[in-house]
């Protein structure tokens, strides 16, 4: 007669996760994001004069107004989307009206190419303070 033994032994179950996968994920995640920061910048191509100045503090909540004027003389208006079609003087003047009616502290700006003329700028700050910004400032680029 044989006798069988029967093993008594009680498995604990195993309540662990295993974190590892979750942790690669987050780093490839973390990886994309980095590489693609940089190239979210939106605007127009523009080849900034270089200046000595502090840099100028924005709010969060609170974004600048941008206007864009290329080399070719071009206007464009930083919103949304569609900030890669040309905009005429009216236009700039209607919307910018429209969004400081809405929220009349936002700073209004200009990304100038240094080789434009001098006299698109001065027509494109007329427009502005006619629209009520109360004040434009000029974006430049440190040395």
């Amino acid at each position: 007669m044989s006798v069988r033994r029967v093993n008594n032994k009680r498995y604990k179950l195993n309540a662990e996760i295993n974190v590892v996968p979750y942790i690669d994920v987050m780093m490839v995640l973390l990886v994309i994001f980095m590489v693609t920061a940089p190239m979210l910048t939106q605007g127009v191509n523009v080849d900034l004069p270089q200046a000595k100045s502090d840099p100028v503090e924005t709010d969060e909540l609170n974004q600048p107004l941008i206007v864009s004027v290329t080399k070719a003389g071009d206007y464009f208006l930083d919103l949304g989307e569609n900030n890669r079609q040309p905009v005429t003087l009216d236009r700039i003047g209607t919307q910018v009206g429209k969004i400081l009616s809405r929220a009349p502290d936002t700073q209004v700006l200009i990304r100038g190419d240094r080789s434009i003329d001098y006299g698109s700028i001065v027509q494109l700050m007329t427009v502005l303070q006619q629209a009520g910004a109360g004040s434009v400032g000029l974006v430049s680029e440190s040395p």
